[in-house]
């Protein structure tokens, strides 16, 4: 496609990842992948992002989408999920009528959309067995939403795990759920090529300078604010990684009874897996 479309309004709406947790350039303010590619249009761009660290799918809809509308965007990045997936109550469903909903609302006003679907956390995080399960399911549940809204609406999707060596660790900001400066520079550089093939006047450098942080710096953070989240977030997962816990114990103990019948009265336990994520995501395809 020629390159025919610049200065757009480009706005933003999600949740950390939105707002460029993991890159951090001075106290206090941050840039992220959005402001790397807001950077990046040949001709400016008007550029808002109303995305907050936190937010829930529901809050996006809500409370982000009103502001985004006003500004009757060009481009719109929707980017959330993350936190949906790490509480106890998590609904595939509800995220996906949100962000389906988002999208509709969007695409009424003629916005390019962009989306970004979860990196694999169990590739940098080392987490006990059962929570990597609960984890790697709920991911691949946020997953699954964005790949069946993309289809729906013909959207701009980023499929993050796809992008060469995106697990290393040095794109990773030291929580390991975030990007790094580099991840983010990455992820900027992986959406201006999908804009520039829909005609957005776009370009990005090839690689980026970084200023690392020191050892102890990395520590001192992990101190300060990893630690204390992690064990926030364990214990919104402790309820999911307890029923699956439960059914793989009773899934063994039957077997051990009734051998022989696996595929019979027992093969209803693998299709549901006692696992109320998949459940749902099941109801939401």
């Amino acid at each position: 496609m020629d390159i025919v479309r610049s200065h757009p309004t480009f706005v933003v709406l999600g949740d950390s990842a939105a707002y460029g947790t993991g890159d951090e350039i001075k106290a206090g303010q941050f840039r992220g992948w959005a402001g790397f590619l807001a950077d990046a249009f040949q001709e400016g761009c008007d550029y808002f992002n109303y995305s907050r660290p936190g937010a829930k799918s529901t809050e996006v809809v809500a409370t982000q989408l009103p502001k985004a509308l006003r500004q009757n965007p060009d481009i719109c990045a929707v980017i959330v999920g993350g936190n949906d997936l790490l509480r106890n109550n998590f609904d595939p469903v509800l995220l996906y009528n949100n962000l389906r909903s988002c999208c509709q609302q969007l695409l009424a006003m003629g916005s390019e959309i962009i989306m970004v679907e979860l990196h694999d956390p169990n590739q940098l995080l080392k987490l006990p067995k059962l929570m990597r399960q609960v984890l790697s399911r709920r991911v691949n549940a946020v997953n699954a939403v964005y790949r069946k809204v993309a289809l729906e609406f013909e959207i701009v999707t980023v499929k993050t795990r796809s992008i060469n060596n995106v697990h290393d660790r040095k794109n990773w900001h030291i929580d390991r759920m975030h990007p790094g400066p580099q991840g983010h520079f990455m992820l900027a550089r992986n959406i201006a090529d999908q804009l520039r093939k829909r005609g957005w006047a776009i370009s990005m450098p090839y690689q980026l300078t970084l200023t690392h942080r020191s050892r102890s710096e990395k520590i001192t953070w992990l101190l300060r604010n990893g630690t204390p989240w992690f064990f926030k977030r364990s214990f919104d997962l402790l309820p999911a990684a307890m029923i699956l816990m439960i059914f793989e114990f009773c899934k063994s103990i039957l077997e051990k009874i009734y051998p022989a019948r696996k595929s019979g009265d027992l093969a209803f336990l693998s299709k549901i897996e006692s696992d109320p994520i998949k459940i749902e995501l099941l109801k939401a395809s």
